[in-house]
């Protein structure tokens, strides 16, 4: 078994602009005479790697707790794109992606399910269209957001009321192209927008890629 781990830790992450930095605080150090090290840290929902909840955009939507945990594990692809991502474009990612699911040994679950972008991709909102009509499972990029970052709002807008699980934040480099079991399981925050994640991808190493 080959597993990559493809977060971001988390005291070094990405943030997203504005959000508050993570922060950790030592309150326990047997360095200083205690019986124990203990840490206390806070930080944003959002920051690092993450998966955002229909919630985040979408008033009465899906908290964090309330998705359904097969969306964030299962097949997924894994491809890269350099640049805005257009309708057409994303119909180009989801046609590799449906060939692919053939190497799936589960016929119940699909790689197609679950589309991974690595680079410094940008979904359009034609994109997220496309993406949201092919109703898939989860959605995930190297960004701290799915669409500009100036402007993120009309992407979310379309993918999340589509319950399409975002997965932002990954890291992807020097993962080849094609089919993983990934897990993507968020921490369960009740009632949260969002949530972190340790996103992994596995893949058996007869597996063709």
């Amino acid at each position: 078994m080959i597993i990559y781990d493809i977060s971001q830790e988390v005291f070094s992450c990405n943030v997203y602009p504005g959000d508050p930095s993570p922060e950790r605080h030592r309150l326990l150090q047997i360095a200083d005479g205690d019986e124990c090290n203990l840490t206390e840290f806070t930080m944003c929902a959002h920051n690092g790697t993450h998966v955002d909840a229909p919630y985040h955009f979408v008033e009465g939507g899906n908290t964090i707790d309330q998705v359904d945990l097969k969306r964030f594990i299962g097949y997924a692809y894994v491809t890269f794109f350099d640049g805005e991502i257009t309708a057409e474009g994303a119909e180009s990612i989801l046609n590799k992606a449906r060939e692919a699911d053939s190497m799936c040994k589960d016929p119940a679950d699909k790689a197609s399910n679950r589309i991974l972008v690595g680079g410094k991709a940008v979904v359009t909102e034609e994109a997220a269209k496309v993406f949201a009509d092919e109703q898939i499972f989860l959605f995930g990029n190297e960004s701290q957001t799915v669409g500009p970052e100036d402007a993120s709002r009309a992407v979310h807008r379309i993918m999340l009321p589509a319950q399409i699980v975002l997965l932002e934040g990954i890291r992807l480099s020097g993962v080849p192209e094609g089919v993983y079991v990934l897990n993507a399981a968020p921490i369960n925050l009740g009632g949260s927008d969002g949530a972190p994640c340790r996103a992994i991808l596995m893949a058996d190493k007869e597996m063709p890629r």
